[in-house]
Formats: C-alpha cells, sequence, structure tokens
C-alpha cells in the first residue's frame, strides 16, 4: 500500500478496534494493486536446498509447534530449503485479527480471514498462479471462478478442502452429526437412532445406570461454545429439519433465511433446558474453552455431543491411545421425526474462505507460491498424508499403500505426530484429495482395504451391529450439491450493515441461549421471548438480503456455462 493509504489504514482500524469493530474501508483495489506489483518486482529465485527461504505463518487454531527434529520439515529443508515459523491462536482470534491490522504486523502466509480480505491484508494471487505455480493452476482450475472475491473478482485464498482430483473417497466421516460413546450402543444392544427424543432417552438411561466413569462423573451431553467454533451451540436446528450446513440461514429453492427465531429452534433449546433439568448437560459447559472441552472427552465419561468429527480426532487420538476405544463415538443424523430426511452428509463443497493467504508484508511472494506449488507435488502429498514409505507405510504386491498395527497405533498418538507428521502446514495448506495417480486414496482413513484392516475388534463389532461397512453409512447419501451451496462461505464484508446484523445475531445467541436452555423450565419460554425480541430489533433483512445476493451471484457466475 502507498504511504498515504497505510496510514489512513492503521489510523482506522485503531479507531475501530476501540469500539471492538475490525477495520473494513481500506481500498481492496489499493491493496490489489500493490501486492501485484509486490509479487511481480521480488528478485526470486527457484525453490531448492541452495536457495533457502523461511516462512513464517500465522495459523488461526490453537495447536503445538512440531518438535525440532520433525522428519517431515528436516525433509522440507533439506530438499526444498524450506523452513516454517508457525505462530498459533492463543485466545479471541478476532482480537488478534484487530491487533495485527492495527500495527500492520503480518507474518508471510495467513490462515484466511475475511477481515484481512477487507483491510487490504492479502495480496491477490491469480497472476502468481498463472506465472508461476502450474500445480495449483491445474489443481483449482475447475474450481477458479469459485475461488474470484465477489467484490473485485480477485483470488486472495488457497482453499485447503474441497477441490477433488477423480473421485471422492468416503470411508470416513467428518462433518456434523450428534455423537454417542460406542460402549452407550453397546449397553443397550446397540439401538437405531432416529429422533432427538431417542437420542437423549438413551443418555439418561447410561448416565442413571453408570453415574461415573472410570471415577470420573458421567456427564450426559457437552456443548461447544467458544470463540469462533459456536456451530455446537447453533447449527443443530437446521439439521433438524433435514437441511444441510448453511451456517446462519437455511436455503428454501435458493432463498436464505435466518432460522434463530423460528419455532424449530426453539424446540431444540427447550430440550436441551430440559436435559439440564434432568442433569445431563455438562454444568460447565457454557464456561469452558476449546482445551478444556478436548481434555473432557478424552478423559471419556462424555456421553455424547453435537460437533463435526474433525473439530474433536485429537480427542479421540487421545481415547485410543488410552485403549478407550469404547469411549470414542458414533454420529448419528438426528431428525426431529421419521418423516424428514437426514441431511448432514453432504458432498465435499470448496472451503471457501480458508486455507492460505499471502500478506501485504511477505517478503517473498513469488518464492511462497513457487514453494506452495512443489509441495502439490504427489511425492510431498504422499510425506504429508501416508509419511514416509518404509517407516510409516508399506506398500503391497498389488500397489496399495498400507499400514501395520504398529504404524496405525503411532498414527493415532499425538506425541508421535509432533516429530513425524507436518499438520500445522498441511491442514490449511492446498491439497490433493480424491486419489493419485496411482489409483491409492490420498489418506489412509479412506483407502477401503487399509480402513477395513485398521477397524479394531471393538468397531467391526458396532458396524457388524447395524450391517454397515463404515461409519458413513450411518448416513443418507447426500444429493448433489445446489451450486451456490453453502451459504456459510458467503464473505460478508465487515463493517456493512449485513455484517454488524450478523454479528449482533451470534452475540445474542451466544448470550441468551445459554441463559434459556440452563434457566428453570418455567422461566425458559419468557427468556425465550426476550432473546427473540431482542433478535427482531436487528436488521435482519440486510443480512439475508446479502446472503441472497451473493447465492444469486454464484448462480449467475459458477454454473457452468
Amino acid at each position: 500500500m502507498g504511504g498515504r493509504k497505510k496510514s489512513l489504514l492503521r489510523i482506522g482500524a485503531v479507531a475501530l478496534l476501540s469500539l471492538s469493530v475490525v477495520l473494513s474501508g481500506c481500498s481492496i483495489s489499493g491493496s490489489s494493486k500493490e501486492g501485484n506489483s509486490k509479487a511481480n518486482s521480488v528478485n526470486s529465485g527457484e525453490v531448492g536446498a541452495a536457495n533457502p527461504i523461511e516462512i513464517s505463518v500465522f495459523l488461526n487454531e490453537a495447536g503445538q509447534q512440531p518438535t525440532a527434529d520433525n522428519k517431515i520439515y528436516k525433509m522440507l529443508k533439506d530438499e526444498l530449503g524450506v523452513t516454517f515459523k508457525f505462530e498459533f491462536l492463543a485466545g479471541d482470534k478476532n482480537q488478534k485479527l484487530g491487533v495485527m491490522i492495527a500495527g500492520g504486523d503480518y507474518p508471510d502466509l495467513i490462515s484466511a480471514d475475511t477481515k484481512l480480505t477487507a483491510a487490504g491484508s492479502v495480496i491477490p494471487l491469480e497472476d502468481l498462479i498463472e506465472k508461476y505455480a502450474p500445480n495449483l493452476k491445474k489443481h483449482y482450475e475447475k474450481y477458479w471462478n469459485q475461488m474470484k472475491d465477489p467484490n473485485d473478482g480477485h483470488i486472495y485464498y488457497l482453499p485447503n478442502y474441497g477441490a477433488y482430483n477423480g473421485e471422492v473417497a468416503d470411508t470416513y466421516y467428518g462433518g456434523p452429526a450428534f455423537w454417542v460413546q460406542k460402549a452407550v450402543l453397546k449397553e443397550f444392544n446397540y439401538p437405531t437412532i432416529k429422533t432427538l427424543d431417542e437420542y437423549f432417552d438413551l443418555l439418561k438411561k447410561y448416565k442413571e445406570k453408570y453415574p461415573t466413569i472410570d471415577g470420573s462423573p458421567t456427564i450426559g451431553f457437552e456443548i461447544l461454545n467458544y470463540d469462533w467454533k459456536t456451530w455446537g451451540l447453533l447449527n443443530p436446528p437446521q439439521h433438524l429439519i433435514g437441511h444441510p450446513n448453511d451456517g446462519g440461514v437455511v436455503v428454501n429453492k435458493g432463498v436464505a433465511e435466518i432460522f434463530a427465531d423460528k419455532d424449530y429452534s426453539k424446540k431444540y433449546y427447550k430440550k436441551l433446558n430440559e436435559i439440564n433439568a434432568q442433569d445431563l448437560l455438562d454444568k460447565e459447559t457454557f464456561t469452558q474453552n476449546y482445551d478444556q472441552y478436548l481434555a473432557k472427552l478424552s478423559n471419556g465419561n462424555v456421553l455424547g455431543m453435537f460437533d463435526q468429527h474433525w473439530n474433536f480426532l485429537k480427542a479421540e487420538d487421545s481415547l485410543k491411545v488410552q485403549k478407550k476405544l469404547e469411549r470414542t463415538y458414533v454420529g448419528f443424523p438426528l431428525v426431529y421425526d421419521s418423516s424428514i430426511k437426514d441431511y448432514y452428509r453432504d458432498r465435499p463443497a470448496l472451503n471457501l474462505n480458508n486455507g492460505f493467504g499471502i500478506t501485504v508484508n511477505a517478503k517473498d511472494p513469488v518464492k511462497i507460491i513457487k514453494v506452495l506449488d512443489k509441495l502439490m507435488d504427489e511425492k510431498w502429498q504422499k510425506r504429508f498424508t501416508w509419511g514416509v514409505e518404509g517407516q510409516d507405510y508399506y506398500v503391497n504386491k498389488q500397489g496399495r499403500f498400507m499400514k501395520t498395527p504398529e504404524q496405525r497405533t503411532n498414527a493415532d498418538d499425538a506425541a508421535w505426530k509432533l516429530a513425524n507428521k507436518a499438520e500445522a502446514l498441511y491442514n490449511t495448506a492446498p491439497k490433493l484429495e480424491g486419489y493419485f495417480s496411482d489409483g491409492n486414496a490420498t489418506t489412509a482413513t479412506n483407502q477401503p482395504e487399509e480402513y477395513q484392516a485398521s477397524l479394531k475388534p471393538y468397531d467391526k463389532e458396532v458396524l457388524k451391529a447395524y450391517g454397515f461397512n463404515s461409519y458413513v453409512d450411518f448416513f443418507s447419501a447426500p444429493p448433489e450439491n445446489p451450486v451456490y451451496y453453502p451459504a456459510w462461505s458467503a464473505d460478508i464484508v465487515d463493517g456493512s450493515p449485513a455484517k454488524i446484523a450478523s454479528t449482533k445475531l451470534n452475540e445474542l445467541s451466544t448470550k441468551y441461549l445459554p441463559k434459556a436452555i440452563l434457566s428453570s423450565p418455567s422461566s425458559f419460554d419468557s427468556v425465550w421471548n426476550e432473546y427473540t425480541s431482542e433478535i427482531h430489533k436487528l436488521d435482519i433483512k440486510a443480512y439475508e438480503d446479502k446472503i441472497n445476493e451473493v447465492l444469486k451471484w454464484r448462480i449467475e457466475n459458477w454454473t457452468a456455462k
């Protein structure tokens, strides 16, 4: 950015930060010009050990630093001359980004966020990709138009998931569900659970029969409501009426509306109020942070929760290492009644507004894009997912990648992964998904024969009881995604009436819903009415109109011509 624009940006950001609102007024076109000019002016060499580079990275997730002798990062340094310096999120994400924007202090690579786009913090990438990144260009080719920012047509982020090469492998389910411990299912002879009432009745019966688990009080149901991870509290109503995850709205025939104030939402939270009165809900559920939530799941005494599977994998890995397989979870796609078809599982959609962006402070954008391009080579993608052949997996006579029991045990161990995997980088970076050119799945969990071989006797018993081959089979097969899907990825500019309404709605929900859930049953209706009255004071129309504008734009611009 030019000196004057940068000064204005900092002044504006500081002023808005004092009001707890992140800057949105800097000209994106200004930052775009500088980003392109900077990218083209840097004297950047080829990627290789003879031409080393250190890339600083901010990840908007809590995490642990890899060990100093991590073998994958050592390979990256020895073979490509690349080292990564990671900073993980500690505390509130919006506050951290606000401080970054106010100070103009950015790393080279940063996890995507629309606040960064609005503040001119990241540079356009389309020219860099076209000129220097043939692997990335090929990878994103059929998704190119979807990646463009609707406001100015530039590409600012490299989506980390959803760009598939070939067919989708689906032996593993990572999405949302109502989860229940396998021990609970076994105790009651593996019942088929379809409705919310059946689910909570099951948890209640188990908790009454087993008030403690391994010496700890049994917790019936857990809810994560922390920082930006609020879907455990907010999202269930849309699924219970047979809709997929569209974020804060449900979409009918291409038209979005909020569901926070609807009667079908009230029905869910009234049920949570009921289970709280029955002592099924964790008393600390609304005061804990993400790490405390994972710690409770890892302890093995939480019977169930609503969550997205990828969000609590660390807890399940811990339970596996502790040999508490019976305390790991099965996901159920619950609905209000049997007339409703579940729609939890969806077809992979491009993970827009996620992945890496290159910031305006990046020392060498050309070199960085070349590094990311090099890492799309199948050799590196196999190292990221399967590991090192002979150490982390083997190739059988049929050319299929497989793991020994010891290698599978290692893959579940958090300490082992910090020394032998590059998850901090891989999780946010562009990646191949589906199948490699040799026919092997891009991840071990989606390799059919490896998945079956990796199943422990306990898991085989569970699946056999239900007549399924994998835990994906608990969910209905998804229909084709509507062209606009998902609505949650719509980019809403900070400071706009739509964003203000969306933010305030989220604040009201995270304030009033815990209050309603924890209230006495006789007080629930009055708290709910107060909550919906406050919602109706917001400019909800501006929010819905903006979402619908984006959906309409996608239909017009993403539909194959």
